[in-house]
């Protein structure tokens, strides 16, 4: 790819724009290779530890019969972050799925939704 071209990842959704840095990371939907299939989940990033991985948890609401009430319930996903798009903890973000990357990583941040307090 030419450098600064962005490719169409084919995931319209509001307020979700391409990054305006590249990268040459080749793991990146917006300037390598990775093709997004599957699911779109929106949800807080927890953790930036790790080298170009984070934690980003999502809360949902599950109905119990017995009670005739909802509880909330939160899952905790690990998403590879491409180095174009600059996610802090706090950020609300949008995860796409994808193939396997690693043990633990099948999703990737396709971008910022709502910065976080910090």
């Amino acid at each position: 790819m030419s450098e600064g071209s962005v490719r169409n990842v084919g995931i319209r959704y509001p307020g979700l724009k391409p990054p305006e840095s590249s990268c040459d990371d080749p793991l990146c939907p917006w300037h390598g290779h990775l093709k997004v299939r599957g699911g779109l989940l929106v949800g807080k990033v927890i953790k930036a530890r790790a080298r170009r991985t984070v934690v980003v948890e999502r809360e949902y609401l599950v109905y119990i019969r017995k009670y005739m009430r909802y509880e909330r319930r939160r899952s905790r996903i690990h998403a590879h972050l491409p180095p174009c798009i600059d996610a802090k903890p706090g950020d609300t973000v949008l995860i796409g799925e994808t193939r396997p990357i690693a043990k633990s990583v099948a999703w990737v941040v396709l971008g910022v939704l709502k910065r976080g307090v910090s």
